[in-house]
């Protein structure tokens, strides 16, 4: 873990924060280049737009890509506040993000690590780096706060 690790996932916790005011699930992510630059943010936005896909991290992902100018973000870092889901590693994949760093983990829908492993399967033709646990604690918070306001 670097500190641009740590610089963008606060950044990503602000996104996550932004997305719980406006009643969606509170995640947030950010993609950096190469040199640790944020190129690209994204927070939850379902509801908003009634689009399935409007996860953090694909939000994120199509902003890196126009920034790029390029579906290729070989090199490039995404950063985001709950372990990713299926479709979003998914997504991290054909992107050909090299790292991902996360902070909560999700016991239920996470594919890096606690319920799947997509991010380093093996029988599959790309993998990337995973590093978990950063700035977990404010992560589940946000989260934990969020779902019990809705309770």
């Amino acid at each position: 873990m670097s500190t641009a690790d740590v610089h963008a996932m606060q950044r990503a916790l602000a996104l996550a924060a932004e997305a719980a005011e406006a009643e969606e699930i509170p995640v947030g992510a950010v993609v950096l280049d190469g040199s640790g630059r944020i190129v690209a943010e994204g927070r939850n936005n379902r509801e908003a737009t009634h689009d399935p896909t409007g996860h953090a991290e694909v939000e994120a992902l199509r902003g890196a890509a126009a920034s790029a100018g390029s579906w290729n973000l070989e090199g490039h870092t995404i950063v985001v506040t709950l372990e990713p889901c299926i479709m979003c590693a998914g997504a991290i994949l054909q992107a050909r993000i090299g790292r991902v760093v996360f902070g909560a983990w999700d016991d239920k829908a996470g594919a890096a690590g606690s319920m799947y492993d997509v991010l380093r399967d093996r029988r599959l033709p790309y993998r990337a780096e995973v590093v978990g646990g950063v700035e977990a604690e404010a992560a589940t918070a946000l989260l934990r706060d969020f779902f019990e306001r809705r309770r």
